[in-house]
């Protein structure tokens, strides 16, 4: 039961993502706004997470029947998932947080090549948790500043799938427990919560655009 209840909640998650993405998209044509243009890419790349890792639950129920997702799948949608967060986060100062040092970012590369694909799932998980809370963070700090509503949702959203990805590496912790279902449901919250202010864009892109940069 619970291993179809996460299935269920990872294709919701990839149609939820999916529409979010395609809002932005619509925004972006209409405004031309960069901000929107790297919220297309974010909300597709989380959208493409989920779905790979409802792949990976698809051909465990029906091909392999194993009881067990494929690891190494569950590590690639999380990675997919974790360059989303990115785009989102640093989608107004992205370019300050990049070292200028060629060394320093092969010395940030070098970890992902020297761990198993279970400590990389960590990672991934780790690096969007931090994404997300500095996303919701600013956001909300933005927000004191410039007293934008759609800011309110956007800083909850990100609360909302930092939350979530802190309790999906928990859950392995406690890997029999139903703390995975209850990330995926929250993290689906955030992003319902992000699609609030999306949905607004194409008729308010300067109060939404303020917001974010």
């Amino acid at each position: 039961m619970e291993f179809l209840l996460e299935n269920i909640l990872n294709l919701i998650g990839f149609l939820v993502g999916l529409g979010i993405g395609i809002m932005s998209l619509i925004g972006f044509r209409n405004t031309g706004s960069p901000t929107l243009f790297r919220l297309s890419i974010a909300f597709f790349s989380i959208s493409i997470g989920f779905f790979v890792i409802w792949v990976g639950y698809v051909i465990e129920d029906f091909v392999i029947k194993s009881g067990n997702i494929e690891r190494w799948i569950q590590t690639m949608g999380i990675a997919i998932q974790t360059v989303g967060y990115f785009f989102i986060a640093f989608s107004h100062s992205i370019k300050s947080f990049f070292p200028k040092s060629s060394y320093f970012r092969s010395v940030g590369i070098l970890p992902f090549f020297l761990v198993s694909s279970v400590q990389l799932e960590h990672l991934f998980r780790s690096v969007s948790f931090i994404l997300l809370a500095y996303g919701a963070i600013e956001t909300m700090l933005s927000y004191l500043d410039n007293r934008n509503k759609g800011a309110i949702s956007v800083s909850i959203g990100l609360a909302l799938l930092a939350l979530g990805e802190f309790l999906g590496w928990y859950s392995f912790v406690f890997p029999e427990s139903i703390l995975y279902s209850v990330s995926m449901v929250i993290k689906i919250g955030g992003l319902i919560a992000l699609f609030i202010p999306v949905s607004k864009v194409p008729l308010t892109k300067i109060k939404f655009d303020e917001g974010l940069e």
